[in-house]
């Protein structure tokens, strides 16, 4: 316990409170332009963000991984929050964190390992390209000082890694933010700040209890959203874990993750916060930037917070362009540039799942609806594929005139009727053994198909045996099977 605690909080001191320092940088003009999106005050976003980042240091799942308001669950408010107001989201925001709490003593969380590698890379794609779109509302329509200041961020950036001694102890984005900040103020710059989207607040979020009636209309008016919210974010943190896990080769708890999303965003919502899930951008620029403990999301909370009441005067004054170059460089970091070059090298069913699931993030700008896309095209070419691994051999012994049958393979949906059509059955002879000790029956499509056979062959006047079940199979054979019970030919008829 004392050990897990120490590598958990204590193992990457000053990589962590830096790291933190540069991502609630970041994370204020995207918490503002999320509470914008979602039609809310900005100090909505701002508090989701502090309380969410805070709460899931302590009970998340995976160690240095951020989370915060985010622009995938922002959008799934609008609706509710233009027809119904604020206090009907915090309220979802409260039915959302208990969902995503079941879902975590479901263990849903194990269900990830349903989503195949070219959903990831899908999804870790397309969201590198809504990273990039999303900061070109800041590159269109302004003055050539916007673009300098960006190259020159990005220069720093990638650049002042190389200098010696120094350009490995601080992160070269806060350097660029600090630097381009500095920059813009002593020239007097007349660009975009960080001042420009909103008001920041200037009190300390209090415990607020949703003001709406407590009843089943209130009930019915949230459920939908809840349930859009708690999946979205599910899925979203899940996949950001997959990631974290990836660029540091260490392994996170996906089931006591979700118990943490749901903790964070019942505080979020009883702080006056908005629904809230993992960052794979902010999170990335936590790894890339030196972080890898609680430490880095836990400072990245209460530094947003400070940073908003104290240092509210020079917060404002950062160039949305500085903040710009950090996320160009997030994106480019983020998108698996080796897909590309694999395009040629791996199967075209994973090609096709992984190009589809870019498109339908991008297209919809909803994560979920391309996870969901590729997962079902991936579930669909893998029992086409798999159904092609069955085989049904035979052979006659003319002494007793009996044609054996051998099954070898998977016999469920997708194989069910290349099963059928592998008989014979106007073959003229008397006995019929349906050997299946080297199959496996998977579901009632794959009983009916047995049922089929044998109640064919049964009626051109051949006796039929069937042998060598394994114990799962007969289990659901003679569970759902028919051709072995009374009026077994009727019964088939009416299905």
């Amino acid at each position: 316990m004392v050990n897990s605690l120490k590598q958990d909080w204590f193992s990457n001191i000053r990589g962590d409170l830096l790291s933190g320092i540069v991502v609630a940088l970041a994370l204020i003009p995207e918490a503002i332009a999320f509470s914008i999106i979602a039609g809310v005050d900005p100090k909505i976003g701002l508090y989701a963000s502090f309380c969410i980042a805070v709460i899931i240091s302590f009970v998340g799942g995976r160690p240095g991984m951020i989370s915060a308001a985010t622009g995938a669950m922002a959008l799934l408010m609008v609706t509710l929050v233009k027809e119904h107001g604020l206090q009907y989201l915090l309220a979802a925001t409260l039915l959302t964190g208990v969902f995503q709490i079941a879902a975590g003593y479901l263990k849903l969380g194990s269900l990830m390992r349903f989503v195949s590698r070219s959903v990831v890379t899908g999804f870790v794609n397309a969201l590198a390209i809504l990273i990039f779109m999303a900061q070109l509302p800041e590159l269109t329509n302004v003055t050539w000082h916007v673009y300098a200041m960006t190259a020159t961020g990005l220069g720093i950036i990638y650049l002042f890694p190389y200098v010696p001694k120094v350009g490995k102890l601080i992160p070269s984005p806060l350097v660029c933010i600090i630097s381009m900040t500095a920059v813009a103020m002593f020239l007097n710059l007349d660009i975009r700040t960080v001042g420009d989207m909103g008001e920041l607040p200037d009190t300390l979020p209090i415990f607020l209890w949703p003001d709406v009636p407590f009843n089943l209309e209130t009930l019915m008016i949230i459920l939908p959203y809840s349930a859009g919210l708690a999946v979205v974010g599910l899925l979203e943190s899940m996949m950001t874990a997959t990631i974290v896990d990836d660029l540091t080769d260490t392994t996170s708890d996906r089931n006591r993750e979700c118990k943490g999303q749901g903790i964070a965003n019942i505080g979020s919502g009883l702080l006056g916060g908005m629904a809230g899930c993992a960052m794979i951008g902010q999170s990335v620029i936590n790894i890339k930037s030196g972080g890898r403990g609680r430490l880095s999301t836990f400072t990245a909370g209460v530094f947003l917070l400070v940073m908003v009441l104290v240092l509210d005067e020079w917060l404002v004054q950062i160039p949305m362009a500085a903040l710009v170059a950090v996320m160009i460089m997030v994106s480019i970091g983020t998108f698996s540039w080796t897909s590309i070059r694999d395009l040629k090298n791996h199967p075209l069913s994973t090609n096709i799942v992984m190009v589809v699931t870019v498109v339908v993030v991008v297209a919809t700008h909803n994560l979920a609806f391309g996870v969901l896309a590729g997962v079902l095209l991936a579930s669909l070419f893998f029992a086409n594929k798999v159904g092609h691994y069955m085989a049904v051999t035979s052979e006659l012994d003319e002494t007793t005139n009996t044609r054996r049958y051998t099954v070898t393979g998977q016999v469920f949906f997708s194989s069910s009727e290349k099963f059928t059509a592998s008989f014979d059955f106007k073959e003229a002879v008397d006995n019929v053994v349906i050997d299946l000790s080297r199959a496996h029956f998977w579901d009632i499509t794959a009983v009916g198909a047995l049922d089929k056979a044998v109640i064919k062959f049964r009626r051109e006047g051949a006796d039929v045996e069937v042998i060598g079940l394994n114990e799962a199979s007969a289990t659901i054979v003679d569970r759902f099977g028919v051709h072995d019970k009374p009026e077994a030919v009727g019964q088939l008829m009416g299905h």
